[in-house]
């Protein structure tokens, strides 16, 4: 069996860690296409060299652009590599350009399609994010379900339960892997913070950083939290957060803006942290895991887990209504469950690839 791992983004490379791992382990014949989605060492090769993952053998370097080109040009470049190499499977995790486009070309090469963290709906068509989770769906062979709720979702959309398996989150092994990491304290000294004594925020997202009133309205609810509480506010920004920041002539006062971290910098930052904002689905997951309550900026999720443990609350962008969820969550226990798994999805993903035996 020869297996390609196609990813792009940072949360690619984090989530499909625990997989390749396995692929090491078991001594599988496999290789990793990078897309170049994520370019930046702050955004990709850093999580490459921290998570001590093998370079890839392929990096596409496709880069930024319109959707519409970026998909183009990754179809393009992916079938170039899938025809050279002859995979017997395609793996693709999550929802980005670069999961679409590996199962697309994979699936027109009539090369078999797995995908990691599958049958995740929002149910908000807006979102380029949820397009291709559910055009990656009906286009996979094997689909790794988080959940049994995202099991029942692809169950519900006519997908076979023969292509189905619950394996549970990535995003769980990474966390338990690294939690000596996260307990850690340096960066919060570096930044002279104390523990429970700060807020962590995370936007990034295109319906919230795109339309300026939108953007512009949650970075006042930042502040005024953070001002409500007396505590900082910490913003690991995204380069796509701080171009449109500059483009709208937003300042982001009362707000500390940092650089992106990696890995284990923000696991430090999240589990340290007094609750987090975010309008990021990994985030939500870690929280979850860490115990330690969100606020999503959104107004949907497809996360909807984290919602009936308890450990998250939708606040939208309205100013009000963010710090009305924050105190909302401020007041609850941290005892819920982790609903995503026991931290051997990686493991149980490459053995029912074994399992069913892909060679030609």
């Amino acid at each position: 069996m020869k297996v390609s791992i196609v990813l792009g983004t940072r949360p690619e490379i984090i989530k499909m860690a625990p997989v390749i791992n396995e692929c090491e382990r078991c001594a599988l014949d496999y290789f990793i296409m990078h897309t170049g989605q994520h370019y930046s060492y702050n955004m990709d090769k850093v999580f490459v060299e921290e998570l001590e993952l093998p370079d890839p053998k392929y990096h596409l370097g496709v880069g930024s652009s319109s959707h519409g080109q970026q998909t183009g040009e990754m179809l393009t470049r992916i079938e170039k590599v899938l025809r050279k190499e002859k995979p017997n499977i395609v793996l693709v995790l999550g929802d980005t350009n670069s999961t679409l486009s590996g199962a697309l070309s994979a699936a027109k090469l009539a090369i078999k399609v797995g995908h990691v963290e599958a049958g995740l709906r929002s149910y908000d068509r807006k979102m380029p994010e949820e397009i291709n989770r559910v055009l990656t769906d009906h286009c996979s062979d094997f689909l790794f379900a988080p959940t049994e709720k995202s099991k029942e979702i692809l169950l519900g959309e006519g997908i076979s339960e023969k292509k189905v398996f619950v394996t549970g989150n990535t995003i769980v092994d990474v966390v338990y892997k690294n939690m000596k990491l996260a307990k850690k304290d340096d960066l919060l000294a570096k930044l002279h913070l104390e523990p429970k004594q700060y807020f962590v925020a995370t936007i990034h997202r295109q319906e919230n950083v795109d339309e300026k009133r939108r953007f512009s309205r949650i970075i006042q609810g930042l502040r005024r939290i953070s001002d409500e509480f007396g505590i900082p506010m910490i913003y690991p920004i995204h380069p796509r957060s701080t171009k449109r920041m500059k483009e709208f002539s937003l300042h982001p006062n009362g707000i500390k803006i940092i650089d992106p971290t990696n890995f284990s910098n923000f696991l430090q930052l999240e589990y340290n942290a007094k609750l987090v904002l975010t309008d990021s689905g990994g985030v939500q997951e870690e929280t979850c895991i860490l115990k330690v309550p969100c606020v999503t900026l959104r107004d949907n999720t497809e996360r909807p887990e984290t919602l009936d443990v308890g450990s998250n609350i939708l606040a939208g962008s309205n100013p009000k209504r963010m710090l009305e969820c924050v105190e909302v969550m401020l007041k609850k226990d941290n005892d819920w469950e982790n609903p995503f798994g026991d931290g051997r999805a990686g493991k149980k993903i490459v053995e029912i690839l074994m399992k069913h035996n892909l060679e030609t």
